[in-house]
């Protein structure tokens, strides 16, 4: 399944994306940077996307410019986090939680994981990336970035 729906907490803001979908189906990544922890309260579980989603209807949807070169957007209305972009359009990824659909999930990376706290941890191996080799693997145009 190559494009999946999606939508915030109140259905304001719904959506079709089309995630990223490896061989061994789709990567969900957590970010741990300090601007995900402020922004939701914790890790953010994000799914990159292969282009920018379509959006239903765009009234209810916030734009925040959380840094020089990365946005994140959000439902107005519920404040349901959904997305989170690179400014130069070469990266979109959704929040997990928002896709209606994470049969196929796998979760395979985490980011910034010097800047996770102490008082939680994820069980299991998978690949884990400071945050000086997340933004040296985005200088060298790889993927997989949510923070």
């Amino acid at each position: 399944m190559a494009e999946r729906t999606g939508k915030c907490q109140c259905g304001a803001v719904k959506f079709k994306a089309a995630p990223k979908i490896e061989q061994d189906g789709m990567h969900v990544d957590a970010c741990h940077c300090s601007m995900c922890q402020r922004r939701i309260g914790g890790p953010l579980m994000a799914v990159n996307l292969t282009a920018a989603p379509v959006i239903e209807d765009d009234r209810q949807l916030g734009v925040y410019a959380s840094s020089d070169w990365a946005e994140r957007l959000f439902c107005k209305n519920c404040g349901s986090n959904l997305f989170y972009r690179l400014r130069d359009g070469s990266h979109h990824s959704v929040h997990a939680g928002a896709l209606d659909d994470l049969s196929d999930a796998n979760f395979t990376m985490e980011i910034f994981i010097d800047e996770k706290p102490d008082y939680y941890a994820f069980a299991g191996d998978r690949k884990k990336l400071t945050g000086q080799q997340t933004m040296e693997m985005f200088a060298g145009g790889q993927e997989n970035e949510n923070g």
